[in-house]
């Protein structure tokens, strides 16, 4: 499951604009970018009652259709599951409804984990049989120009 307590995210104020980052710090591997209701509170500065009420839910549908004048859930297996919210759509929500006017969105890069650390070292062992294989194939063509 999504370790959604570990990502932080703010929203920064400036004079006449708003500028709203929400900055991951810590992903599961098959989604980079979805945050809690916890952290869109946070992004978005509105009360944790107000985040609700923005949510595209229903008692009696699991996953309601998009709905583009609300703030719409990932797809979700069970009504017990936690409400994650995609960061692109936080900060679609924010720009288009909620009427921020400069909306940035920057997902930071997760800790290195054991297997990114595994894929690392494929990846580097790699370039290096690539890079062999190349020049054995350069010293294969000087020999047959010769």
């Amino acid at each position: 499951m999504l370790d959604a307590q570990a990502l932080s995210s703010s929203l920064i104020g400036f004079s006449s604009e708003k500028m709203l980052e929400i900055d991951p710090t810590s992903f599961d591997n098959q989604s980079d970018s979805i945050v809690g209701i916890d952290e869109v509170q946070k992004s978005l500065n509105r009360s944790r009652a107000s985040v609700y009420r923005y949510t595209n839910t229903d008692t009696r549908n699991l996953n309601p259709p998009f709905n583009p004048r609300k703030l719409n859930p990932e797809f979700r297996q069970d009504q017990k599951d936690p409400l994650l919210f995609h960061t692109n759509e936080v900060a679609r929500f924010a720009k288009d409804i909620l009427r921020i006017k400069e909306v940035t969105v920057e997902v930071l890069n997760s800790p290195s984990t054991a297997t990114q650390n595994v894929l690392v070292a494929i990846l580097e062992e790699l370039k290096v049989i690539s890079s062999r294989l190349e020049a054995l194939s350069e010293n294969e063509k000087n020999l047959s120009n010769e």
